[in-house]
């Protein structure tokens, strides 16, 4: 499976998460986004889009409101606590995203996560509830997001 890892906001590549996705014998595009520009953030996450055609697309916080942002098609997202609300103007994900929160995020709420599946139109399983802070970089949390991804890809 190919994954564009899209990070957070004063993340850096090479973290937890995508290495997870390594580790467990994927391919990870895993660019460095500006942190200080979201537009140059979103138009270098399009091209590296646009560039590998990944199988999936796992934004993680700010990173989430950069998946949404880009123009992904029919590819599946998996949102990891997405701080949609605080980055870009897309209010609405598309059918084939699935959402991981923990309910104890210190930083993005978990009622953005649920008023984003309810805008969505998504059903309630699309959110997926786990970990204990905002990282989401315990054991389960990385399984469950490996799961996830693995999941809708294979309905594709």
């Amino acid at each position: 499976m190919k994954v564009l890892f899209l990070h957070g906001w004063h993340s850096i590549p090479g973290g937890v998460k995508p290495t997870y996705f390594t580790q467990h014998g994927h391919e990870v595009i895993n660019p460095a986004l500006s942190d200080d520009d979201f537009d140059a953030a979103v138009l270098l996450a399009q091209a590296e889009f646009d560039r590998h055609r990944p199988d999936v697309i796992v934004g993680s916080s700010r990173g989430g409101a950069v998946a949404l942002a880009i123009q992904s098609h029919r590819v599946p997202l998996v949102l990891l606590c997405p701080a949609w609300k605080r980055w870009g103007t897309v209010r609405i994900a598309k059918s084939n995203t699935r959402i991981l929160h923990s309910r104890n995020d210190e930083t993005i709420p978990f009622a953005d996560s649920e008023e984003l599946v309810a805008a969505s139109g998504l059903p309630a399983a699309a959110l997926i509830e786990t970990g204990n802070d905002h990282r989401l970089a315990d054991p389960a949390s990385l399984k469950t997001m490996l799961d996830a991804c693995l999941r809708l890809v294979d309905r594709r």
